[in-house]
């Protein structure tokens, strides 16, 4: 991976955008001492925000590291639940906490003292049911706000539970029921999502019927269409909950006791369940959340991500609960009943603090301004980047047609097992660069190395590592504590190893690559999948690219490219010459595609992410492999027929 060529095509150090000097005046943290105290102590940093969360017994060692063993507020005792809700109620009671609006344009509205009551009839409710602490629950719902209430009213009784989002199938349903061995699963008849129900009790009970270790079955009514019913086994929600007291003494948990599991696609094909513990996990995500979103007392902060993912779990539910912020829920999708929804969304609620995907960014240049140009955004002050590289165009789009001009964008890096934000700027402290995600977050330590482990110099490619713990990061897979060990700690010991390429530049931004196996080597010169696309949206014509390399008995791989036009524009054999030589130009001739294949959509995972090895099988004409967790399988089937594009 490691290469002597300096990255091209996604922003230099000279591209540099500074937060507005009134941004800068009223942030939270605007003193660029955080990052040299807190790598001078990390962990007397760590300790200074977990002193602001309420601990039913201190800890009496901060960190205890045996690698990859890592044990954060030693003895330490205390409760989610009682920091994301009870500790707000004497000075946050009637301070909206979930503003909630569903696909059909129904709402609710959570303050704070309700959703106590809620949590805690919830967790009662449980109780009830046989649910004990340690007990594994699986949550299969709708973006509703019985979803958090459900997490929450797990955290409350010390109940593990693991989320698995309403888009998957039965199957993917089951196997994560069954590697759990979970006692209880809630889900909901079912849910909207562009105007069509899921049909959630129906792939629920699909589920069930291979999950012997399931006992109840809780279900919430959201659509109020009939379903099947199995007496004895399923409850309804709102008779359970309507019958219990809002007083639940919440359950003391060790700072260690597992907090959640959250199941993460594996290369084996075999989901991981990555679990996270109570006292560090809240640590992690209230301080990055008070410091990366830079959350005052009358923000209101939508995430776009669904609870189902791990972005859910750590920046609309934990994280900002634990911070007391006003939280945006939205049920549906963001182009129903039309392109504008997130925007109407912003300006009904007046959102401050708008947190999304690169993907959705891209779609969003793709269906063009005048979408956001309908609704008064001038409420947003912070923008937020997640799920993977946001290219350096997309920054732009974002900057300019979202934000406005006025609006830090805070390009995060993290993943599921990192539990919270690990690079990312802090918008009151740090320029930003277009294609940088930014610099380690204060008390993070992170590196870029070659194959030997050593670091490579400024501007060079390499591996992604973390060099030191943290508090949120995963302690094990469940269940299976060997893999964790060889998945991410064998490579590089006693460093983490992200999976991630990566560049870091002189000022210390790092430009992440995408995974490595998003390599390509073509004609023995490794190329990153990232890079060539970032190039090609750097195109006016073009909205969103995905390359892989296809094999090639010449030069070993050569690269293919798909890409999706902007409004407007039509493929052609002129054009794909135009975005073969327009790569050339920004990369290296090495980089040049064989092949432009324009194609009205990419495959991608209901979390947004594109299915990069799909794309190899249509390239190289092989049979298709697992497409259960696409988000629209006839995606395929358009691309394939768009497979004659380009006939050089």
């Amino acid at each position: 991976m490691a290469d002597t060529r300096a990255a091209s095509g996604m922003g230099s150090s000279t591209d540099i955008v500074q937060p507005p000097e009134a941004f800068r005046r009223r942030a939270l943290m605007s003193d660029p001492r955080i990052y040299q105290e807190a790598e001078a102590d990390p962990e007397g940093f760590w300790a200074r925000y977990a002193r602001e969360l309420r601990w039913e017994q201190p800890w009496s060692k901060v960190l205890e590291w045996n690698p990859p063993t890592a044990q954060w507020f030693v003895g330490g005792k205390l409760n989610v639940t009682v920091n994301c809700v009870d500790r707000h109620l004497a000075t946050h009671a009637e301070k909206p906490a979930l503003l909630w609006e569903g696909e059909p344009g129904d709402e609710r509205v959570l303050t704070y003292a309700q959703l106590h009551h809620e949590v805690n009839r919830a967790a009662n409710a449980l109780r009830r049911l046989g649910v004990r602490k340690g007990d594994r629950v699986a949550i299969y719902m709708p973006l509703v706000p019985e979803l958090p209430v459900a997490m929450l009213a797990c955290a409350r009784i010390g109940a593990i539970h693991s989320v698995v989002f309403g888009g998957f199938s039965a199957n993917a349903l089951r196997d994560r029921i069954r590697d759990a061995q979970a006692k209880l699963l809630i889900t909901a008849d079912g849910g909207w999502r562009r105007g069509a129900e899921v049909p959630l009790k129906r792939n629920a009970d699909a589920a069930v019927a291979e999950c012997p270790t399931i006992e109840k079955v809780l279900v919430y009514k959201r659509t109020g269409t009939p379903v099947p019913w199995t007496a004895q086994r399923d409850v309804w929600w709102h008779e359970a909950v309507a019958r219990e007291s809002a007083d639940c003494p919440p359950e003391v948990m060790d700072a260690e006791d597992p907090l959640f599991t959250l199941y993460t696609s594996g290369t084996t094909g075999k989901p991981k369940g990555v679990l996270h513990t109570t006292g560090g996990y809240l640590v992690g995500a209230y301080a990055t959340t008070k410091l990366v979103f830079d959350l005052h007392e009358n923000d209101v902060y939508f995430c776009t991500a669904d609870p189902g993912w791990v972005t859910g779990h750590s920046y609309i539910v934990y994280g900002p609960l634990a911070n007391a912020a006003s939280i945006v829920l939205y049920e549906g999708a963001p182009d129903w009943p039309d392109k504008d929804r997130f925007w109407s969304i912003v300006n009904k609620h007046r959102v401050t603090v708008f947190y999304t995907a690169p993907t959705a960014v891209r779609a969003f240049m793709k269906w063009g301004p005048e979408y956001p140009r309908r609704h008064d955004l001038s409420s947003l002050r912070l923008l937020g980047s997640v799920g993977e590289p946001i290219n350096p165009e997309a920054w732009r789009w974002y900057h300019r047609h979202v934000g406005e001009g006025r609006c830090p964008i805070v390009d995060t890096w993290w993943q599921t097992e990192t539990g919270a934000i690990m690079i990312t700027t802090l918008p009151g402290v740090d320029a930003m660069k277009p294609g940088h995600a930014g610099k380690p977050f204060p008390g993070i330590g992170a590196a870029v190395v070659d194959e030997a482990g050593q670091p490579v110099p400024p501007g060079t490619k390499g591996y992604l590592v973390l060099t030191r713990p943290w508090p949120a990061m995963a302690r094990t897979l469940w269940g299976d504590p060997e893999r964790y060990r060889q998945t991410y700690w064998s490579r590089f010991f006693p460093n983490y190893f992200a999976g991630d390429g990566a560049v870091q530049d002189a000022d210390g931004y790092f430009m992440i690559l995408g995974r490595v196996d998003d390599v390509m080597n073509v004609a023995g010169h490794r190329l990153s999948t990232m890079e060539i696309e970032s190039a090609l949206v750097s195109h006016p014509a073009v909205a969103e690219a995905a390359v892989v390399g296809k094999n090639d008995p010449m030069k070993g791989q050569a690269v293919m490219a798909y890409v999706i036009l902007k409004s407007g524009q039509h493929p052609s054999d002129d054009l794909a010459k135009e975005l073969k030589a327009h790569v050339a130009r920004e990369i290296s001739p090495i980089a040049r595609p064989e092949g432009i294949l324009f194609t009205p959509e990419l495959p991608k995972t209901r979390s947004g992410k594109i299915m990069r090895r799909l794309l190899r099988d249509i390239a190289e004409g092989r049979a298709l492999g697992d497409t259960t967790s696409l988000a629209d399988a006839g995606v395929v089937s358009a691309i394939r027929e768009a497979t004659g594009s380009d006939s050089e």
